[in-house]
């Protein structure tokens, strides 16, 4: 995710969830995806486009803080079995990614 065609996914994405924030790049700051999350009462920590008019508010600090998460997830993908889902049902592939999370906390 991530691309500009990715933008639109966010409200479908979140439609499940229950959230008190999102934070995500620059490819998801929209009008669409800002309204989603106010109505929904849900923080949008998401950083302005350049070409954006009147630039939304942004909690800089907390966004600071996806990059610990956006490097945990790259690690782990480095790990064959979870970045090709070689694994059938959920039950194993959450054991492999639980596996691979305990080696990279291992570390």
């Amino acid at each position: 995710m991530g691309q500009a065609n990715a933008c639109s996914l966010l409200p479908a994405l979140l439609a499940d969830l229950q959230p008190e924030k999102v934070l995500a790049d620059t490819a998801y700051d929209s009008d669409e995806n800002r309204a989603y999350c106010a109505q929904h009462a849900i923080e949008a920590v998401i950083p302005n486009r350049p070409n954006r008019l009147e630039p939304a508010p942004v909690d800089e600090e907390l966004y600071r803080d996806r990059n610990n998460s956006e490097r945990f997830f790259g690690c782990l993908n480095q790990y064959r079995r979870l970045a090709t889902r070689y694994k059938k049902t959920i039950v194993s592939f959450l054991a492999f990614w639980h596996i691979g999370a305990a080696l990279d906390w291992l570390r």
